[in-house]
């Protein structure tokens, strides 16, 4: 029986020490900088819970207040407002207030393409 070390790491490495400095001198000036990676990965990190990606699709159908979020989802209100606070730092979401009612909405199309991507993704076969 082989074990899983020789038939999972072993056989995806390299087996030489050449590098090809070309492919990596040209990856290297196409990367983005480290700042910008790191504040990627926290955006990814934000659509890390299961709460905060049903408020997105909420909010893809429609603009809609906490009361409304809280309705639909069977949660408090203060348990929305907390991830919806959340959503507003990482710019995913904006607010509109009307009177005593704040209704909140997708920051722009960029967020549902990352939200529609995503699905697409997962269906794919």
């Amino acid at each position: 029986m082989e074990s899983i070390k020789d038939t999972n790491f072993e056989s995806d490495r390299c087996e030489c020490n050449v590098i090809h400095e070309e492919t990596v001198s040209y990856v290297r000036s196409r990367m983005p900088s480290d700042e910008n990676l790191y504040d990627l990965a926290e955006l990814f990190r934000v659509f890390g819970d299961t709460t905060r990606i049903k408020i997105l699709c909420a909010l893809a159908e429609s603009e809609m207040c906490v009361c409304d979020i809280a309705a639909l989802l069977n949660m408090t209100q203060s348990s929305i407002s907390h991830q919806l606070r959340i959503l507003k730092q990482a710019r995913l979401v904006r607010y509109r207030r009307e009177g005593k009612v704040v209704y909140y909405a997708l920051d722009d199309e960029h967020v549902k393409q990352i939200f529609d991507l995503g699905l697409i993704h997962l269906n794919e076969k």
